[in-house]
């Protein structure tokens, strides 16, 4: 008859950790990586927001681009990494991009982001003609 209760128990602790996801926290909210966010908007020479304009990033130590993003309707674009220390390189890719009036833009300097932890940072990426 002692039995019972330990079968009982070992149940009802068996259905609890079963009911509880896989990367929960206590309060039953799913733990997400931490990150930082390096936020810019994509200027003309004029000082004008421009659309659509390719914007590449990668880790200051490596050659290659690991992100692409595209600037939105307010000249703006944001892009995750990964948390922690390490110093970021962002630029403009105008390689396949017209204007409708037809005037040429170059892309401006590149612009070095260091991020030390969880973070945001805010930049500006300025063309020229």
């Amino acid at each position: 008859m002692r039995r019972r209760p330990q079968v009982l128990l070992s149940s009802v602790l068996l259905l609890i950790a079963l009911s509880v996801p896989c990367g929960a926290a206590a309060d039953g909210k799913p733990q997400r990586k931490p990150y930082a966010l390096i936020f810019g908007t994509v200027f003309d020479p004029n000082g004008r927001v421009v659309y659509g304009v390719k914007v590449k990033i990668r880790r200051a130590d490596q050659k290659k681009a690991q992100w692409e993003i595209y600037s939105n309707h307010s000249g703006e674009f944001a892009q995750r990494v990964p948390a922690g220390k390490a110093d970021y390189v962002v630029w403009a890719d105008l390689k396949d991009y017209k204007l409708p009036s037809g005037k040429h833009l170059r892309p401006g300097t590149e612009v070095t982001v260091h991020i030390e932890n969880d973070e945001r940072s805010d930049i500006g990426l300025h063309l020229i003609w």
